[in-house]
């Protein structure tokens, strides 16, 4: 059984089976280090803690008699400092949050910040580069449930030449003043944070998912932010009870996020799991998902921060991860101003979803929005609702009933109009399908660019488990069940070998569909 090193830290190492099956295996395997075992599992991607820096291992990994190994060294650390010795607690009630920032600042590069087993209450934390933060097993970053404990992030701020702007915060994709988050990392490079612990925003105890919409103070914080930051890896936490999105990456690049569990309650509010927003050259591996809305979603912006500060995200690289409930499994949009390119999801479950592939834009994005080569591959989808949706009429914002954003008349092409390019799925079995398989409109000024699905096996609750949804949300769009196939407003379709079985309906509907492919489609 090959495999590769992904990444390796100073006291721990991640690795990922080179193998074509979804997330994991369908036998155990053992991981050996320097010949002690040190783990059993199924799964593709398998992080190793407890290890030394500056130490050469040899790593192996046996499955049904055959292994394979490899060498590596970890990490040089200088300096390991725990917080207790800085004044930490780590009862649970006292305040931590000034003994950790302490030892954040005083850390020397590439040192660690170290906090041992214990329940660490604190505030916002600030971190910067060249430094390791460490939650060890048992340890918990439990996050301080008084807002007015928490300093706030000026959105953007006026340079003193006043030729240009200073940006800090953000809020569903504008330069918005917010609490800054419990982790919070700017303009850091070379930042590592890594468990096995657990980093606990704590937001049901405290009042951040209570009128969640209305700015009391600031906008809400992340758990996890990371602002304009470069080369940064999270490895082996739990990330929890978010007041917002959990994890969100903003202008940021080079980053991997490693065999995390991300868990909000599903009636948290706008609790996303993981959000790159503008960002570059983002590896999500071997991570579990479940939270109270997207549990991925791919960003870049509203349209204010595409003309003044455009930053398009490119290549985001998910694979081997499993995504629990949630509105979409992983979706792009709907603030994506900036525009989407290079996204591959591979080799990962869909579980429970009310979407997998989910696309969302409006007009109003701008011409930058250009949401283009989105490969979704090897997808395993059970009791995903609506497998694959594309919506150009999303009615998010304030203007997002109005009649500019919804009126279904062929509006002028103008400096205002996004656009969809081309995006593919295939190799994917989709079992329990309750609405729809495919829910796709475009724009009539803007049709979808091309839509491709092969290799797809879908299956259909019965008619009597299937509850109607509208699979897009977007005005005067009725709900659906058991629907197979529904495409306005498209250049190109593309169906190849797709059995769809179940379904209320025998073909496809199709409005305003320019060109046509359909090969080896049946209906069962």
């Amino acid at each position: 059984m090959n495999f590769k090193v992904v990444r390796v830290f100073n006291r721990s190492v991640t690795i990922e089976l080179e193998s074509d099956s979804i997330f994991k295996q369908d036998q155990t395997f053992e991981v050996y280090i320097d010949g002690a075992r040190k783990l059993e599992s199924e799964r593709n991607v398998v992080t190793v803690s407890g290890l030394l820096p500056d130490t050469e291992y040899e790593i192996k990994v046996v499955m049904a008699g055959e292994e394979s190994s490899q060498k590596f060294t970890t990490k040089h650390e200088s300096v390991l400092l725990d917080v207790t010795k800085f004044g930490a607690k780590g009862d649970g009630e006292t305040s931590d949050t000034a003994a950790i920032q302490a030892a954040i600042c005083a850390c020397p590069k590439e040192g660690t910040v170290y906090l041992p087993a214990g329940t660490y209450y604190s505030t916002a934390l600030f971190l910067k580069s060249d430094m390791t933060l460490w939650i060890d097993e048992g340890a918990t970053l439990l996050g301080d449930t008084d807002r007015n404990h928490y300093p706030l992030l000026p959105g953007m701020t006026l340079s003193t030449d006043e030729k240009s702007e200073y940006n800090l915060s953000s809020w569903e994709g504008n330069p918005l003043t917010s609490y800054a988050s419990l982790i919070t990392a700017i303009d850091a490079e070379n930042l590592d944070i890594i468990g096995p612990g657990t980093i606990d925003g704590n937001a049901g105890n405290s009042d951040w998912w209570v009128n969640a919409k209305v700015k009391r103070g600031a906008w809400r914080p992340n758990t996890i932010y990371l602002c304009r930051c470069k080369n940064v890896n999270v490895q082996n936490l739990i990330v929890q009870n978010s007041p917002c999105w959990t994890v969100h990456p903003y202008y940021s690049d080079d980053l991997s996020f490693l065999n995390l569990l991300i868990y909000n309650p599903s009636d948290s509010p706008n609790t996303d799991g993981l959000d790159p927003e503008s960002c570059s050259n983002v590896l999500v591996l071997g991570t579990v998902i479940s939270v109270g809305d997207d549990c991925m979603a791919i960003k870049s912006g509203k349209y204010y921060m595409s003309l003044m500060h455009h930053k398009e995200t490119d290549g985001i690289f998910i694979r081997n991860c499993k995504f629990e409930r949630g509105h979409g499994s992983v979706t792009v949009g709907s603030e994506a101003a900036g525009g989407v390119r290079n996204v591959r999801v591979s080799q990962c479950i869909f579980d429970g979803t009310d979407r997998g592939l989910r696309i969302k834009t409006r007009r109003g994005r701008g011409e930058r929005s250009v949401l283009d080569d989105i490969l979704f591959e090897n997808i395993d989808m059970s009791g995903v609702h609506m497998p694959f949706t594309v919506n150009m009429f999303y009615f998010c914002d304030p203007d997002g009933h109005s009649d500019y954003v919804q009126n279904q008349a062929p509006a002028p092409v103008d400096e205002m109009t996004p656009s969809i390019g081309s995006i593919t799925g295939r190799n994917m079995n989709c079992k329990g399908v309750s609405a729809c398989v495919l829910c796709a409109v475009g724009l009539p000024e803007m049709p979808i660019g091309k839509l491709t699905f092969e290799n797809v096996d879908v299956s259909f609750l019965p008619e009597s488990e299937r509850i109607p949804e509208r699979p897009v949300m977007m005005d005067n769009f009725d709900e659906m069940s058991g629907r197979s196939i529904y495409a306005q407003n498209v250049k190109n379709l593309v169906l190849k070998n797709m059995t769809i079985a179940g379904a209320a309906d025998k073909e496809p509907e199709l409005k305003n569909v320019e060109n046509t492919s359909f090969t080896e489609v049946n209906y069962k």
